[in-house]
């Protein structure tokens, strides 16, 4: 069969800078920052129509599509066309203080609210002081106390008449009230006059002071309970009086309010809690705001803190929030409640209280990067269950960890109202998807980011919009279509089919930064086509030091690698090597040995010490299965055959060497040398057809540059399989060397046609007869397999015979 070398105009699918008709991206003025995503575009805009619970987004694309821009660009769009969520604010909940109350308002009211409620305690501690210190609620106090005093002195007095007729007398000093006998002149007996008196007049006087003395501990109780009298009346006094001045003040507030019950029962607990308190709005506040020492140590200090408003969100915009949480962790995404540090203990307030991006998201949009919310301590546990309540719950990690004990605050929780989209790689989803059963029913929305687009007049010009996007939006210098051209090129190469278009739009926007950098040091006021090389150039030189150090490995025969002459069992194949995000080729030397042997299978070496991949084994057995179904079909193959890629320390996985393979045991089983000056690349089947391998360009790369470190002949090349021609977007200085006939690259379907160009002899067909041709290549090889079996026969029949010898001539021996 007659197997042509591909053209070189195949090797490569140019973008001819004429196509395009503007001279350079300043003659480009439609920008756009979003292509090929119509399907992830109405993903997105169908999660985010939609309204019902659980249809939240995941987006799913790798690092480098724009993932964040496009979903950032598209929200922001959908945000300015949806209304401004509503104010929260939390305050202080005078039943339950550890419990702070929630409130909504419009959009900037709660400012508003909060500005009356400092006003009102403002102008409540000038009114109570002027009050308290008026002459009204003096003169009133006075009257009170006079009152108490009379009552008093009317109890004693009475006390006091009724004993001095009985001759005793009531005697008030620092030491209290006592009670003594008088004589006939009305003085007071002292002990040695009281014992000159007779036995019975002493005895009726202790009767008479026993008697005063129980009528004055009754007078006192009956002064101690006007004394209580008199403090209730002072009490409702101050609670009248401040009563009248508070309801005076708060009455406008309740008229405002007076359509949210809740909010006026709160201005109930206010007013009556400053009618409670109203005695702290007679006492100085601390100056400047601040606490000293001493009146942190007194037992009361006055705080107004509790009437306070602690605005926890507001939107200023006239748009819905679009809130990017670089960092969810639980207290970024849920809020915290912050402590102070007093004298050694923590203490927290309603006013300490903090939002979290949950709460500044609210009424809108939050986009989180799913892989850094799966690597913060129950940050993932913690957003389900909001989304599950529809409530943004704040509390303290270490409690729902069961760390913490101690008393909190726990606020009321806030309705959640939130878009949430979730951005990630696509094995996150699937893992999260699989072994979630909650996933689903919370991310009903996958949005799933394409990595290429077709390579069609259309959506070039959409690409170009893209880069001149890029450009304007940096500050760049315009590019003229050279230069753009030559970026369709390498994203082509990118995407790993010449008839595609990368949608990696980071390592695009990397190029086009540095090509920019190139052009301004070389004083160019344009980026050119050269300038872009030139970076593409340098990015792979940076990239290149241990790639360049395994090439001069093998340039020093360390590394055995034949580029001439031919071989028996010894075949170049291709391998790809990946470090971070660079990726080279490599050739490899695979050999084959092949001997008689009763199993028939092949010993795949590189499995047997580890190094083998579960995709490389199944290579391996793909080529057992072809060996059994091609040749000797009526018979057990009696083959023993070993596989091994020389001078591998690593490991190996993938079947893009399996042609190889196949064909080095060809080679070894018929015994025709292969040529060392071609390498070979594919998958087989097990029909024997050669199927796309990926990495196509970096492995024939890499066996061109071996061959031109060498020196080319003409003779080099390398053998792909026809699928991946489309894929060919190789460098230059390849498609030059296939020009000038110094390089060749071949397409095969099948084993057959790669074996023979491998080996310069015809594969062969089976004749009529069922046998293949004795001089080509399956001849040889079945002819081999057949030589094998029938050794393996005589071996078998001279073990027997010897046997039987050495049975009979014991038998002799025992005679």
């Amino acid at each position: 069969m007659a197997i042509l070398s591909i053209d070189p105009d195949k090797a490569c699918v140019k973008c001819p800078a004429e196509l395009f008709e503007f001279t350079t991206t300043d003659d480009i003025h439609d920008i756009v920052q979003i292509a090929g995503q119509d399907r992830a575009l109405e993903a997105v805009e169908f999660g985010i129509g939609i309204e019902h619970k659980g249809f939240n987004l995941f987006v799913i694309g790798p690092q480098g599509t724009g993932r964040h821009t496009v979903i950032r660009s598209f929200i922001d769009q959908k945000a300015l066309e949806s209304k401004p969520p509503s104010d929260w604010c939390y305050v202080n909940n005078f039943k339950q203080p550890h419990k702070p109350s929630a409130f909504e308002f419009p959009q900037g009211k709660a400012f508003v609210f909060r500005k009356e409620m400092k006003d009102l305690v403002e102008l409540l501690r000038v009114t109570l002081s002027t009050v308290f210190e008026g002459e009204d609620f003096k003169a009133r106090l006075r009257a009170i106390n006079e009152d108490f005093k009379r009552r008093v002195d009317k109890i004693y007095r009475e006390i006091e008449e009724r004993a001095k007729r009985e001759s005793i007398a009531v005697v008030k000093s620092d030491q209290g009230i006592m009670v003594a006998p008088m004589d006939g002149a009305g003085n007071i007996l002292d002990t040695e006059g009281f014992l000159k008196l007779p036995q019975v007049t002493r005895q009726r006087i202790d009767e008479l002071i026993e008697k005063y003395q129980n009528e004055l501990q009754e007078g006192m109780q009956k002064i101690a309970v006007a004394r209580r009298d008199v403090e209730a009346m002072k009490r409702r006094l101050k609670d009248d009086l401040a009563r009248q001045a508070v309801a005076s003040l708060i009455t406008a507030l309740k008229k405002k309010y007076d359509s949210r019950p809740e909010l006026m029962a709160y201005l109930e607990d206010v007013e009556n809690d400053i009618v409670e308190h109203a005695d702290d709005f007679l006492q100085r506040a601390p100056e400047n705001g601040k606490e000293n020492f001493l009146s942190m140590m007194t037992a009361h200090t006055p705080s107004f803190e509790r009437y306070e408003v602690n605005i926890l969100v507001s939107n200023g915009s006239d748009s819905a929030p679009v809130v990017y949480e670089d960092l969810p962790n639980f207290q970024n995404l849920h809020g915290r409640i912050e402590n102070l540090a007093r004298m050694g203990m923590l203490t927290t307030h309603f006013t300490l209280i903090k939002p979290g991006s949950l709460h500044m998201a609210n009424g809108g949009y939050i986009i989180i990067d799913a892989r850094r919310l799966l690597t913060q301590p129950y940050s993932y546990e913690g957003l389900k269950r909001t989304l599950r309540a529809q409530q943004i719950r704040i509390e303290p990690l270490e409690r729902l960890l069961g760390l913490m004990n101690t008393v909190t605050l726990e606020p009321e929780p806030i309705p959640l109202r939130a878009k949430v989209v979730l951005i990630g790689d696509a094995y996150l989803y699937y893992l999260l998807k699989y072994y979630d059963p909650e996933f689903d029913s919370l991310f009903k929305v996958q949005v799933d980011f394409e990595h290429s687009m077709d390579r069609t007049p259309e959506n070039l010009k959409v690409y170009v919009s893209l880069i001149t996007g890029m450009i304007k939006s940096e500050n760049l210098l315009p590019m003229d279509k050279g230069g753009v051209a030559r970026l369709v090129e390498h994203s082509a190469r990118m995407a790993g089919d010449g008839e595609k278009i990368s949608l990696y739009l980071e390592q695009v926007a990397t190029i086009v930064k540095e090509a920019d950098h190139i052009a301004r040091k070389a004083g160019d006021t344009l980026v050119t086509a050269a300038c872009v090389q030139q970076a593409l150039d340098a990015a792979k030189r940076r990239e290149s030091r241990i790639r360049d150090r395994m090439f001069e490995v093998i340039l020093q025969g360390i590394r055995k690698i034949a580029t001439e002459g031919s071989e028996v069992g010894q075949v170049n194949g291709l391998s790809v090597l990946g470090l971070g995000s660079t990726y080279f080729g490599l050739p490899t030397r695979i050999t084959a040995l092949t001997r008689p042997g009763k199993e028939g299978e092949l010993i795949d070496i590189e499995k047997k010490v580890d190094l083998g991949g579960p995709i490389h084994s199944k290579g391996v057995l793909i080529l057992e299965s072809f060996l059994r179904a091609r040749y000797l079909r009526n018979m057990p193959i009696g083959l023993r055959a070993s596989l091994v890629f020389e001078q591998s320390y690593g490991g190996v996985d993938g079947d893009s060497a399996s042609v190889a393979e196949l064909c080095v045991l060809l080679s070894s089983l018929s015994g025709l040398p292969i040529k060392q000056h071609l390498a070979i690349t594919g998958a087989i089947s097990q029909r024997g057809e050669a199927q796309a391998i990926g990495g196509v360009n970096e492995k024939i790369e890499g066996f061109f540059d071996l061959c031109n470190s060498r020196g080319l002949n003409g003779l080099q090349g390398v053998i792909i399989p026809e699928a991946n021609v489309r894929h060919l977007m190789l460098k230059d200085e390849v498609v030059e060397a296939m020009r000038k006939k110094q390089f060749s690259i071949w397409s095969v379907t099948s084993v057959d046609e790669a074996v023979e160009l491998l080996t310069g002899v015809p594969a062969g067909v089976r004749g009529e007869d069922g046998a293949y041709p004795a001089d080509t290549v399956n001849g040889k090889v079945e002819a081999a397999l057949k030589q094998y079996m029938l050794d393996i026969k005589a071996f078998e029949k001279t073990k027997k015979d010897k046997g039987e010898h050495q049975e009979s001539k014991k038998k002799d021996d025992n005679q």
